[in-house]
């Protein structure tokens, strides 16, 4: 299956939650220490219902692994990064609260 991009570093394999997509772009747009995001499983949840939420939850081989929930479902994201989970997790707010 051949991947589909955007600018390169939104590698998109099957549908992104609504909402999450928009943020992903802004995440990536304003932080150049992003090489890559790739969206992962989406899995129905009861808890996600709102503004999109993302919480970055464990280390990867290159960057972070976080979760963001939205539309009542979960989906996995895969960045590839060498920003801290601090700092990450802030870029991740800022990007979903629009700014």
């Amino acid at each position: 299956m051949r991947l589909r991009k955007l600018e390169g570093k939104l590698k998109i394999e099957h549908s992104i939650l609504d909402g999450v997509r928009a943020m992903l772009e802004r995440l990536i747009a304003d932080n150049s220490g992003i090489r890559s995001v790739i969206p992962g499983v989406i899995k129905r949840v009861r808890d996600a219902r709102g503004e999109v939420k993302v919480h970055v939850t464990v280390p990867t081989a290159s960057g972070w692994k976080a979760i963001a929930l939205s539309d009542g479902a979960r989906q996995e994201l895969f960045i590839s990064t060498a920003l801290s989970k601090e700092e990450l997790q802030r870029a991740l707010e800022r990007a979903a609260a629009g700014l």
